[in-house]
């Protein structure tokens, strides 16, 4: 009887190794993920609440039994806006913490630090912020926007008669890959439309940057020549806040000149007085201020987290884009390991394909079953005194990414879907 019992259970430790959940893992019924955001440096401004919003997401999916009956269990790392140091990391998570995904990156400069630890490592990433596309990756799901589903549609947004009927631009960013890429799409968009680099201002800041009052006159004097001007604005981080501070200063009120911003939400305005903002946008797949059951539901739900966790936003709780992005994505990858029955990478990737999720927006959004890409609503909102958004104008439903920009010479000979290889080595 004794030798029938232990063969009995080395089938059963068999079949769960098979399907991806170690013995260890099956004994105590966890799994371990990686949150992987600056808590600290010229980063921490935005990524901090995306670590916050996280856990409360963990703690809502463990409170309805898990995933797959496995509690989750969250391994916090801070790369401190130091981008080699994502790299490092990202690979602690996977080989030392053997985590079975990690939810983080915002700038694109970090991502593309991390990329080749999960494809080296077969590591499964989940990235919730806007970007510039150009990139698809077997490792990565985007959950933020592609150009197609943020940039282009500002842009045609400040060219109609409703946004202005802007016939010059100010593509104004922080010196890295994400703003130089997307203003390289842009332009080329631009020229498309007629509208020629005389008519086209490029400036660049550093990260951390605190002194645009230089800038400001610049684009004031731009603006003084003649045609409707508008600004596109994919500064990151805490430069923001004297970018928007400045704008005060000098006058330069959205009715002269409007800011359309990628990379400010409801979060980089809580530190600024936005009555001299207001009229300003921004272009998102999600507002605050949106109007539904279930963004009611879920900042109902963040309100209770923020402040059972005595967090420092606890008696101003703010959602925003890239927060709704990340609950999409644990919940998504939730699913994904509900399907494929594994926690098991390349099980979940496959699963991935196709899967929905009634999100915070008001739609429904799904998984591309090919590029790794959300489907998702675009919405443009002007900012109020109060420093939420006025939506202005919205898609019908949502919109297919397209990570490879018809804008960029040779993209239409790229797949849209990752190049899946042989597998690589198994965590």
């Amino acid at each position: 009887m004794k030798r029938r019992a232990f063969f009995k259970a080395l089938t059963l430790t068999a079949a769960l190794a098979a399907a991806g959940i170690g013995g260890a893992q099956a004994a105590d019924k966890t799994v371990k993920v990686g949150v992987l955001h600056s808590l600290s440096g010229t980063m921490a401004i935005s990524e901090t609440v995306l670590k916050d919003v996280a856990l409360m997401t963990f703690d809502e999916i463990n409170a309805k039994g898990g995933v797959m009956g496995h509690k989750i269990v969250p391994t916090v790392v801070d790369p401190a806006s130091n981008w080699p140091l994502f790299a490092e990391k990202a690979r602690q998570l996977i080989s030392q913490d053997k985590v079975a995904v990690v939810f983080g990156c915002w700038t694109s400069v970090s991502r593309k630090s991390v990329l080749p630890v999960f494809e080296e490592l077969n590591g499964l990433l989940f990235y919730p912020v806007q970007y510039e596309g150009e990139e698809l990756s077997k490792n990565v799901f985007y959950t933020g926007a592609a150009p197609n589903q943020q940039a282009i549609p500002a842009v045609e947004y400040l060219m109609s008669k409703d946004g202005g009927g802007a016939k010059r631009f100010v593509l104004l960013g922080t010196d890295y890959v994400y703003p130089r890429t997307t203003n390289k799409i842009l332009r080329a968009f631009l020229h498309s439309k007629g509208i020629t680099d005389a008519d086209i201002l490029e400036e660049y800041t550093p990260f951390g940057h605190a002194d645009y009052q230089t800038i400001i006159a610049k684009i004031k004097k731009f603006a003084s020549e003649g045609k409707k001007t508008a600004v596109v604005s994919t500064i990151n981080g805490d430069s923001n806040v004297p970018f928007y501070k400045e704008l005060g200063n000098q006058g330069l009120k959205a009715t002269d000149v409007p800011v359309v911003a990628f990379s400010v939400g409801e979060e980089e305005l809580r530190g600024v007085d936005t009555k001299p903002l207001v009229g300003h946008l921004a272009a998102w797949n999600y507002f605050m201020s949106l109007k539904n059951p279930a963004n009611d539901a879920w900042k109902k739900e963040w309100a209770a987290f923020a402040k059972a966790k005595k967090l420092s936003s606890a008696d101003k709780p703010l959602t925003n884009d890239p927060m709704e992005a990340t609950y999409i994505g644990i919940h998504m990858w939730k699913q994904a390991v509900e399907k494929a029955k594994s926690f098991d990478t390349d099980k979940v990737i496959a699963a991935m394909a196709g899967q929905k999720f009634k999100a915070p927006s008001g739609f429904t959004v799904m998984m591309d079953p090919k590029n790794h890409h959300l489907h998702k609503p675009v919405f443009i909102g002007e900012v109020k005194a109060d420093g939420q958004f006025n939506v202005v104008w919205k898609t019908k439903g949502p919109i297919k990414a397209q990570p490879w920009s018809p804008f960029i010479p040779g993209n239409d000979k790229k797949k849209d879907e990752p190049e899946m290889g042989k597998p690589a080595a198994k965590k």
